[in-house]
């Protein structure tokens, strides 16, 4: 029950907080619906199991919820009735039997197919939602930590620790943005220009996808979170499919699509992380590398080159038997151009190590500045010390990296690393 119930909030979040925005006055009130919903659906589904389709089960409860609110916080009886007509459009009273406001009954079978239908019609109310976290009233810090709280479910130690940055200072930015919505009454509604709003839900988008394809906490207990994952690639998807003038919406597409088809491949039986290079290529899902290359296609057609479309050519290189790694540098070189970044030139560097040999890698790793606490950096500086046979030194990088790496199956590669280095 507690999986499933986990698995409602995490998955369905975003959608259901779309559709109950609209409905039940607001996005602070759609958010009190559901925690009500939510803490109705631990007790009832305890007692008389999980129900058939639970995500609209959570859905009923929250809406109900919400025309009860309504009943309770309007002054005039005339706008009341005139809410829950609306509000309650298909819902059965209480007085009826159908659907008790705590969700214990359920609804009966015409009732739920009508509800299933309303709630799998979140299309463009998920946008919606997604583009107000997105708008530029708010600073894009805040823009982005609100969309992955409310559109991506992130919890603030998610988000936290995509960012870097302590967990409160995440809660604060949050608690800021929804206060700021509320009180200048911003609307949810899709604007006639998305070009801002755009660059900023395909950052989010891409932060989202990160948190499920390399797990950042210990809690996670494994290399990646596949339903956060897929998640951000279903939202990326339905953003590409609205947004079709966006290319970068497509490429980043294509990346997240391009690394998930490698998901049954980057972790041996024992769960310990697998180097892309060492991975069995015949368990990569050729038919998700091909929805990749579908994307690339249709974004780079439009001839708007950004540099998200640049990581998915680079994404798509390594997804052939040979990659060409010259090549790949000169992508990274693009990259580079159009945003500058330690990350990106740490992954450079690597890519010239594979190009030109180690100590070309090794050279280029020595100019970056700003990632002394970043795991990767040490990891790769490791990795080319001992292809040259300075085993000391790269155990000592080995070690600094295990002291900064927090998720399990990283841990568990650099620990097998370091022992190599010592034997």
């Amino acid at each position: 029950m507690d999986a499933q119930l986990t698995r409602v909030a995490r998955e369905e979040g975003g959608r259901l907080l779309a559709l109950l925005a609209d409905r039940v006055g607001g996005i602070d009130q759609a958010e009190e619906c559901l925690q009500e919903a939510y803490l109705r659906a631990a007790t009832a589904w305890d007692a008389s199991g999980v129900p058939d389709n639970p995500a609209a089960w959570v859905y009923t409860v929250a809406r109900n919820a919400g025309i009860d609110r309504l009943r309770r916080e309007k002054a005039s009886a005339q706008r009341v009735s005139a809410q829950a007509r609306v509000l309650g459009a298909g819902v059965v009273d209480d007085a009826n039997g159908s659907v008790g406001r705590d969700g214990t009954n359920g609804p009966d079978e015409v009732q739920a197919a009508l509800l299933i239908a309303e709630y799998s019609t979140v299309g463009d109310e998920q946008l919606r939602l997604m583009l107000l976290c997105c708008h530029p009233a708010l600073a894009p810090d805040v823009q982005v930590a609100l969309t992955l709280r409310l559109a991506g479910g992130l919890t603030t130690a998610e988000i936290a620790a995509a960012y870097l940055v302590p967990e409160a200072t995440v809660a604060q930015r949050i608690v800021r943005a929804k206060r700021k919505i509320r009180d200048a009454g911003i609307p949810l509604t899709i604007p006639a220009d998305l070009s801002e709003r755009a660059a900023v839900l395909t950052a989010a988008l891409a932060l989202i996808f990160n948190e499920g394809y390399l797990a950042h906490t210990e809690a996670a207990g494994t290399l990646t979170r596949t339903e956060l994952a897929d998640q951000a690639i279903r939202l990326t998807a339905t953003a590409a499919d609205a947004l079709p003038d966006e290319p970068e919406l497509g490429g980043l597409l294509a990346v997240e699509l391009f690394h998930r088809s490698r998901e049954r491949a980057r972790a041996d039986a024992d769960g310990v992380l697998v180097r892309l290079d060492d991975q069995d290529r015949a368990l990569w899902d050729r038919t998700m590398v091909a929805r990749g290359y579908a994307a690339l296609s249709l974004a780079l057609a439009q001839r708007r080159m950004g540099p998200w479309q640049v990581q998915a050519m680079i994404a798509a290189e390594h997804t052939r038997d040979q990659p060409d790694w010259a090549r790949i540098v000169r992508y990274y070189d693009l990259l580079l151009t159009m945003t500058p970044g330690a990350v990106a030139e740490l992954n450079r560097a690597v890519a010239v190590a594979e190009a030109d040999g180690p100590q070309a890698g090794l050279d280029a790793l020595e100019a970056i500045e700003g990632l002394d606490n970043y795991h990767l950096l040490h990891a790769a500086r490791a990795h080319l010390l001992a292809r040259l046979g300075r085993d000391a030194e790269a155990g000592a990088h080995w070690r600094r990296a295990a002291s900064l790496t927090h998720n399990p199956s990283e841990l568990a590669f650099v620990a097998a690393r370091l022992l190599e280095t010592e034997t």
